[in-house]
C-alpha cells in the first residue's frame, strides 16, 4: 500500500483553511477528521457541534488531563496531541461533500513534516479516503502500515451524527498504546 504523493493541491497555513492545523514537531498524535462540522466552522473551534464527544472521550481516556473546551484547541499542542482534516477548506457534513474536496495529498505531506508518532483518524471515513480503503473493509485499531509514515489508528466518529456507531473501546485502546510502558521492576510492570 502506498500513500498519496505530495501535490499541487498541498497547502500551507493560512491559505483558506476553515480550521488551521495544530501541527508541531514531536507530538504524541494527531487526529485527523474528515471535515470541520457546520458549528465548529462557526465557532472557528474543532469538534464544536453539541453532541460531538471528541472532548470527553480525550479525558475519559486519559489523554489529556482535564475536560477541555473546543474553543481551547489550541491547547493540546502543549501536551503533544496535533489536530487537522482531510478536507481544510470546506466544512459541513462529511456525506455532502464531493470527493474532490478531499485533500489525502495535502494530509500525507502535513503528517510527513509534522512527524507525529501516531496519526488517528477520528471516523472510518476519513481513513478510508486517505487510505483509499472502503470503509467496511477497516477495522478500527491499528491501521495499516505505511511506508516512511507514522503508524495508523482508525477509530470510531465520535460526531453526534455517527452515535450509532459509537463505541469508546478504540479509543481506550489509542490511550494504552500511546501510554509510555511501565519501568522495569515497578508495581504495574511486575503485575504484567
Amino acid at each position: 500500500m502506498t500513500i498519496p504523493n505530495v501535490t499541487a493541491s498541498a497547502r500551507g497555513a493560512g491559505s483558506g483553511d476553515v480550521l488551521p492545523d495544530l501541527l508541531g514537531p514531536g507530538l504524541r498524535v494527531v487526529f485527523c477528521g474528515t471535515v470541520a462540522g457546520t458549528v465548529s466552522a462557526a465557532r472557528g473551534a474543532y469538534y464544536a457541534g453539541p453532541g460531538n464527544r471528541f472532548w470527553p472521550i480525550l479525558a475519559a481516556t486519559g489523554l489529556t488531563p482535564r475536560l477541555f473546551r473546543p474553543a481551547e484547541f489550541r491547547c493540546l499542542l502543549a501536551i503533544g496531541i496535533g489536530l487537522t482534516d482531510l478536507a481544510k477548506s470546506v466544512s459541513g457534513a462529511d456525506t455532502a461533500l464531493p470527493a474532490r474536496a478531499f485533500d489525502a495529498a495535502g494530509l500525507s505531506a502535513r503528517i510527513r513534516a509534522a512527524r507525529p508518532a501516531m496519526l488517528a483518524f477520528n471516523g472510518k471515513k476519513a481513513a478510508a479516503t486517505f487510505l483509499n480503503i472502503p470503509g467496511p473493509r477497516l477495522a478500527y485499531g491499528p491501521g495499516p502500515v505505511l511506508p516512511d509514515f507514522p503508524p495508523v489508528f482508525v477509530l470510531p466518529s465520535t460526531s453526534g451524527a455517527a452515535r450509532a456507531n459509537w463505541d469508546p473501546a478504540p479509543w481506550f485502546a489509542l490511550a494504552a498504546a500511546l501510554s509510555p510502558p511501565a519501568p522495569a521492576g515497578s508495581a504495574s510492570a511486575a503485575g504484567r
